[in-house]
């Protein structure tokens, strides 16, 4: 069955989203897509965000406002590699009933975790458009470039963040056609949060103390850091490395629990030792403003987050990116340190990150913070037909 049907003069958007930071950098999407008449937004929320000890951001989801319009639980909260390929089995089945139930016309994917890729190949198999925003970029992680590539041909329209990605789409035989250059949305929110806390510095000032307390006064550094699907024992051994690093820098430490990948058992480990002494700050999950707010006023961005490597730029704080998680991936300017695991290789990194100039007038390769409105543009103008549903490679 052909979508949509004849006469419909809504289409109904499937935006997919399966954790927090996901969620964050969509907010500024759904507000676009929601602004347009011709456009209707069906939420589907999946993976992190049901499970409780990742914060169960679904509630934070709720008080943005975001209609639900589907829960989809995948993963068990597990921390074992068998986990994903069942967790991605469980995803296509009610993925596909949900979509099938909200008759959706187009279904949106970030990126390449396992919930972006179960929900890719349930709508293609059922004859939707799928939307890929974040296609064509680089990150090797374990299996992160595989499941990226995998959406990529399932995908009808990709919503490219970089001139880079456009190019590699283009290698990968994409027609340019189904190609659109738009940002990352993810810098959206960082434009406008700037802007207010240059315009009301005070009150920037009260809501980060709010958040961190005395932390807020002291330099810190914000440490990120997710599995790589490794031993628990890696995990932790290398995650306390990071920790005695920014100690032995002189800093204070934001932490921000990992995702739910395998492996993340190790990390909470490494958290759980350091959770409530002086001079240090954990977070189950923040908020995307929170987030933001905490970052932009940290001395350091430590870890293997994308956030380091999409964001830094345009937050104006240099990043220190530990390990290979991130290999291959675009760096959005030369504030980003590249290191080894090791502590003699973390601690240079983060004295080199700590005396660098910090990145001015937020210039970023992956766009100017308007993404949002390019993407509302392509959803609304898209043209839903054959020729769009069946692929066709151009080598």
């Amino acid at each position: 069955m052909s979508r949509p049907r004849k006469g419909r003069r809504v289409r109904r958007i499937a935006l997919v989203t399966g954790t927090r930071a996901e969620f964050g950098i969509l907010t500024f999407v759904t507000e676009a897509i929601r602004q347009r008449p011709g456009l209707e937004l069906q939420s589907v929320v999946t993976g992190m965000h049901l499970l409780k000890r990742f914060g169960r951001t679904i509630e934070q989801i709720r008080l943005a406002g975001w209609p639900i319009a589907a829960n989809v639980r995948m993963q068990s909260g597990r921390d074992d590699p068998s986990e994903a390929p069942l967790a991605v089995g469980r995803g296509i089945t009610q993925m596909a009933r949900a979509f099938d139930r909200l008759d959706s016309d187009v279904v949106l994917v970030t990126g390449d975790r396992i919930e972006a890729f179960a929900a890719a190949a349930a709508a293609a198999v059922g004859q939707r458009v799928v939307v890929h925003l974040h296609g064509g970029d680089r990150a090797l992680g374990i299996t992160d470039d595989m499941l990226r590539n995998a959406i990529t041909r399932l995908a009808h329209v990709h919503l490219a963040a970089s001139r880079d990605a456009v190019q590699r789409l283009k290698r990968m035989g994409e027609a340019p056609w189904r190609i659109h250059r738009v940002g990352a949305p993810g810098l959206d929110a960082i434009r406008l949060l700037r802007r207010r806390v240059r315009a009301e510095p005070r009150q920037a000032g009260q809501r980060l103390n709010t958040l961190l307390g005395e932390l807020a006064a002291k330099p810190y550094a914000l440490i990120v850091q997710h599995p790589l699907s490794r031993p628990t024992r890696i995990e932790r051994r290398t995650t306390e490395r990071i920790f005695k690093a920014v100690r032995e820098s002189g800093l204070s430490g934001v932490v921000i629990c990992p995702n739910s990948d395998p492996g993340h058992e190790g990390i909470f480990q490494a958290i759980e030792r350091i959770e409530g002494r002086p001079g240090w700050r954990v977070f189950r999950s923040l908020p995307r403003e929170d987030y933001l707010r905490v970052a932009l006023a940290a001395a350091v961005l430590v870890g293997n987050s994308s956030s380091g490597i999409i964001e830094s730029a345009s937050l104006g704080i240099n990043a220190v990116n530990v390990g290979s998680r991130q290999s291959g991936r675009l760096r959005c300017g030369p504030g980003v340190q590249d290191c080894g695991e090791s502590a003699p290789a973390i601690r240079p990194a983060i004295r080199r990150a700590l005396h660098r100039r910090k990145p001015a007038h937020a210039r970023s390769v992956y766009g100017d913070g308007r993404a949002s409105e390019r993407i509302a543009d392509v959803l609304e103008r898209l043209i839903i037909s054959p020729e769009l549903l069946a692929k066709e490679l151009t080598y």
